[in-house]
């Protein structure tokens, strides 16, 4: 039964059961997690009840996408320890949607039980129609599925259900984003073409497996640090520096 609680900072927050159902794990994963150090110790509330927010969701997540990867345990610790420890859950997703990238696309069958308990929260009607405008989710005959699910835009499709942006802004960002991704992904591979076309298969093979993460990851901080300075000027220039404000920190 859930428990609405609240930290001192105004986040919802949840008991450990609650966590592990809300990650598809076990209460028993999310302690040997956190006796390995994968997981920051909760919060104790009254009566001594330890409380976990949205940053434990977010790095539950990333585990389980690390583990998707085939990545071991002492590969998962070496690589949250490289992490700075005061991630929010948004750079914890960010950094979550990097790893997914790694991987092929994956796109599933489910029931409407089993779409629910991947974006951890049930889904109105609305909600669906709105993944699926967004081709997150194929939606098959009848109310309970099955559906395909493109695994890897699950989370982000869901969180932007909770974003108050119409459905055509955001499916028009969306083309604007695969159409420069597009062009981007283009010109690369015409200049990593001109560069191996000498090499033997394999060689060309293995360069792109180490590429792949690298340039995504290039990609991603380029973006960030573009959009970041973008808002400020945005926001600042209508409200903060017009009104001799402090200037907005999008730094997180």
């Amino acid at each position: 039964m859930t428990t609405d609680a609240t930290s001192d900072t105004g986040e919802q927050t949840l008991t450990i059961d609650e966590l592990a159902a809300r990650a598809g794990v076990t209460v028993r994963t999310v302690r040997f997690y956190g006796s390995k150090g994968l997981l920051p110790p909760p919060e104790i509330g009254p009566r001594r009840v330890g409380r976990y927010g949205p940053g434990h969701v977010a790095r539950l997540a990333l585990i389980e996408q690390l583990q998707q990867q085939g990545m071991t345990l002492a590969a998962i610790e070496r690589y949250l320890r490289q992490l700075p420890p005061d991630l929010s859950p948004h750079d914890l997703a960010i950094h979550r949607a990097v790893v997914a990238s790694w991987a092929p696309d994956a796109v599933d069958t489910v029931s409407r039980r089993e779409l629910e308990r991947r974006a951890g929260r049930p889904l109105s009607a609305e909600d669906v129609e709105r993944l699926a405008a967004m081709n997150v989710v194929v939606a098959g005959d009848g109310d309970h599925g099955p559906y395909r699910v493109d695994s890897g835009l699950l989370r982000l499709g869901v969180q932007l259900l909770d974003v108050p942006l119409s459905q055509e802004v955001i499916l028009a960002a969306r083309k604007v984003l695969i159409e420069h991704s597009r062009a981007a992904a283009h010109e690369l591979a015409r200049l990593f073409r001109g560069e191996v076309a000498e090499r033997a298969a394999r060689d060309v093979k293995s360069l792109s497996a180490h590429m792949h993460p690298l340039v995504v990851q290039a990609l991603l901080t380029t973006f960030q640090r573009s959009l970041r300075e973008e808002l400020s000027e945005w926001v600042g220039g209508s409200d903060g520096s017009a009104a001799g404000g402090p200037d907005p920190d999008f730094s997180r």
